[in-house]
């Protein structure tokens, strides 16, 4: 697990501005989120996700997967009833992938990125098992971790199936790359329902965050899931305006090098997103693609080399680290001008960063965090949570 999931992070995650998946663990101080989320309650329906679907007809509440992984050659359908109506509901198990009574007591989820909405739909206590415990940094969960509420079940793709049944779980939602992973068709054979989540898989930041209304139904949270996102969705198109009055508009670089390849966002990617909507001038905004682009430092070089900020330079924390790791890094204006800003020193108790973790959920912070880099004068008093200048 740990060095699939290094590498998967690195390569993925190198297109949310950042590299690695783990940072050294070290004891850190409390970080307070700038904005708390008390909405009054609304409804709506799915606006900026397009990955996945909720239908609900009677009874029945039909959650429909259409990407779990890019490239994906089903959909994945999901037939939730509630547990009091069960015995009175017939349906054909073949027209479903999974089964599932609501709502749900006993949980397993596998992606630290799931930890949040758990949290905002008040239903953290519901969670039994998490593979690696470790790369968890929420106080609120690592609180049920230490009180052994929440067993480490192992690692991802090599899941303790022995104690993950003997947790008995009402079901998983996991992650996957593509269609291989067997451990969760091994967990299927136990008779406990697999859900797949592929949040990570929307275009627009938005998107990303609208996933909690994947979660809710199956813990009966709708209408908290529409209070929690209205929220969001509010603070984060306010920012965007806010960003509107900018008078400048600078050059941005993003991403860092892997074994002598620059990764940084293709132009039609969430992360891409992410600096127009800030107001920025990204430099690679024309290029094509909602992934990562796999460049050459020296195109990298002749590109960007006078860009008047970078945005997310992967795992670093200092100046220092990044000297050390290439000379061409120091070769770029803002390396000189010191202007970089990384998320990588924004950890968790254990250590983990926590732009993995919470960012997806927190489109809102993300991009008053840009902003500020940004458009310093736009957002004066606004401290940045994720990005926060280079050491």
């Amino acid at each position: 697990m740990q060095s699939f999931k290094s590498i998967f992070c690195l390569l993925f995650t190198v297109c949310t501005l950042c590299f690695s998946c783990k940072s050294e663990k070290k004891e850190t101080p409390k970080e307070t989120l700038p904005t708390e989320l008390n909405a009054e309650n609304s409804s709506k329906s799915l606006v900026y996700a397009k990955k996945f679907s909720v239908e609900k007809t009677g009874d029945i509440t039909v959650v429909t997967v259409f990407s779990p992984w890019p490239d994906a050659e089903k959909d994945f359908k999901y037939a939730l009833i509630p547990r009091e109506k069960a015995a009175a509901i017939t349906l054909d198990r073949t027209a479903y992938d999974a089964i599932v009574l609501t709502p749900i007591e006993r949980v397993i989820v596998t992606s630290t990125t799931h930890i949040p909405t758990l949290e905002m739909l008040g239903v953290e206590h519901t969670l039994v098992g998490f593979p690696q415990t470790n790369y968890i940094s929420s106080e609120k969960t690592r609180a049920l971790i230490d009180a052994g509420k929440v067993k480490d079940i192992g690692q991802n793709e090599q899941i303790n199936i022995e104690l993950l049944i003997d947790l008995q779980p009402e079901l998983v939602i996991g992650f996957s790359i593509n269609n291989s992973n067997p451990t969760y068709k091994t967990i299927q054979k136990a008779n406990i329902p697999v859900v797949y989540n592929g949040d990570w898989t929307e275009g627009t930041p938005l998107g990303r965050a609208e996933w909690i209304h994947f979660f809710a139904p199956f813990f009966q949270k709708e209408a908290k899931a529409t209070e929690v996102f209205s929220k969001i969705e509010k603070n984060y198109l306010e920012a965007k305006q806010l960003a509107k009055k900018a008078t400048t508009k600078p050059t941005i670089l993003a991403g860092a090098m892997y074994k002598d390849i620059w990764y940084l966002p293709a132009g039609e990617s969430f992360q891409a997103q992410y600096l127009i909507d800030a107001n920025a001038d990204y430099i690679w905004a024309d290029s094509e693609g909602t992934g990562s682009l796999s460049l050459s430092i020296e195109s990298v070089l002749d590109k960007a080399a006078d860009a008047d900020i970078w945005i997310g330079p992967g795992r670093f924390k200092t100046y220092e680290d990044m000297k050390q790791a290439s000379r061409y890094y120091a070769e770029f204006a803002p390396y000189k001008h010191k202007k970089i800003y990384s998320t990588a020193n924004t950890v968790g108790k254990t250590g983990g960063t926590m732009y993995y973790e919470l960012a997806p959920t927190r489109p809102d912070i993300v991009l008053k965090d840009i902003i500020k880099a940004i458009h310093p004068e736009i957002l004066p008093n606004y401290q940045p949570f994720f990005f926060k200048p280079l050491l």
